[in-house]
């Protein structure tokens, strides 16, 4: 019988709305800074929704030559750039093992959207020539992140792109997590990104009614569990882990950050958009993930919500997780960081992971900021850490994505000891 490893963090890496690096978004966080801007990347005079969080200041060039930009969607940029940052963290530059024992899972919900929607814009421009760019299909697909990633590094194992919506970059976790406890690889750069700031995914999300359309107060707009929410606010940007077994991590004398010990995946098999009412499998996911870890919910001391301010979202999860810790309530907190980050569809999963790490090593919750008037069909019982952050000792915390589909996903993480 193979041996169950442990798996923790060593690395980290981010670009986000509110920064460009693990310690600018951090940073952000706790003071509370929203990322919500007025679109500046296409001409939205027309849409419902002018406003998003889009990622300022980032330079490929930082990480990849002006060739080679050529051939990637800014969705892959991202990816490139938070992976960087992750294998610089956690000193891989070292790594002289079997070269297919490392490997790559990086996610995307969406992948290079602009990349097709530009090409097909040309297209009907030209008389309908077929004149197509020969970067177009690989800029596109969703798994090329997670390819360019591997080659940069060398790294020859198991390697993939997760698509499960905006649960994609948890579920890769909880997949990273996996492959290494059952011993079949020493170490994953896992992550997400997602660069959907364009015409066609505002169009579409607006068409939905997903998105916030409060157009004039958009700073404020993503307001978790309010009674005038009225849709999320997308973001985009990357985030990157490297996960690794202990054993491995200590071979090699890495700084080890944070452990991963527990994931629950499930599907709400209800509905190809809107979550189930009650919050049944968002309830067994964290349950799952729990029970994984051989925890009990009186263990966790904080939950990152998924809560994207919408009206149907927020209150299923809420009332799943006031009832999973129905007799831990006045000790948990609970916060939802898309109120500073918006959205990042398949990228948020694993940036706000980040900020769960971050808070486990901290000792500080980031806020939910933007919520002044809890909707009080809610029925609010647990603290959802409102307005400012708050210093809080954190030994295990969950972080919570859900996407379209019912795809539900929650990672245990915890603070690393050495004595287990």
């Amino acid at each position: 019988m193979k041996k169950i490893n442990r798996v923790v963090v060593t690395g980290m890496g981010a670009v986000t709305p509110v920064g460009n690096t693990v310690d600018r978004y951090w940073e952000s966080l706790i003071n509370g800074v929203s990322g919500a801007c007025a679109i500046t990347k296409f001409d939205c005079s027309r849409f419902k929704t002018r406003f998003c969080c889009e990622v300022k200041g980032f330079d490929p060039l930082e990480y990849i030559d002006a060739k080679e930009c050529r051939s990637m969607d800014l969705y892959s940029q991202y990816a490139v750039a938070a992976a960087h940052q992750a294998f610089a963290d956690a000193k891989l530059d070292r790594l002289r093992g079997d070269r297919y024992r490392y490997g790559v899972m990086f996610a995307s919900g969406i992948g290079g959207l602009e990349s097709l929607q530009n090409e097909i814009i040309r297209f009907t421009q030209k008389d309908f020539s077929p004149r197509f760019s020969p970067h177009m299909i690989i800029k596109m697909i969703s798994n090329i992140a997670a390819g360019i990633v591997a080659m940069r590094y060398d790294f020859r194992g198991v390697n993939y792109g997760i698509v499960s919506a905006c649960a994609s970059s948890t579920t890769a976790t909880i997949d990273a997590y996996n492959t290494l406890r059952l011993g079949n690889a020493d170490v994953i750069i896992v992550g997400g990104a997602e660069a959907a700031v364009n015409a066609t995914a505002i169009g579409g999300f607006n068409a939905m009614g997903a998105l916030s359309e409060n157009n004039d107060n958009y700073s404020t707009a993503s307001r978790p569990f309010d009674k005038t929410r009225d849709g999320f606010v997308l973001g985009e940007g990357a985030g990157a882990l490297v996960l690794e077994t202990l054993d491995h991590a200590l071979e090699r004398n890495a700084s080890i950050i944070a452990e991963v010990a527990g994931g629950g995946m499930t599907a709400d098999a209800y509905h190809y958009a809107l979550p189930h009412p009650e919050g049944r499998s968002v309830f067994n996911a964290m349950r799952i993930a729990i029970e994984d870890a051989g925890m009990k919910p009186q263990d966790i001391d904080y939950v990152n919500l998924h809560a994207t301010s919408t009206p149907a979202g927020d209150p299923p999860e809420l009332m799943a997780v006031q009832e999973l810790f129905s007799g831990s309530l006045d000790t948990l907190n609970v916060s939802a960081t898309k109120s500073m980050t918006g959205h990042l569809l398949g990228a948020a999963g694993v940036i706000e992971a980040i900020a769960t790490i971050k808070s486990i090593v901290e000792g500080i919750i980031p806020p939910t900021i933007n919520t002044t008037n809890i909707d009080p069909a809610l029925d609010v019982k647990v603290d959802l850490t409102l307005g400012k952050a708050q210093k809080k000792v954190i030994n295990a915390a969950l972080s919570n994505t859900f996407g379209f589909g019912g795809q539900n996903a929650s990672v245990l993480l915890k603070k690393y000891e050495t004595n287990r």
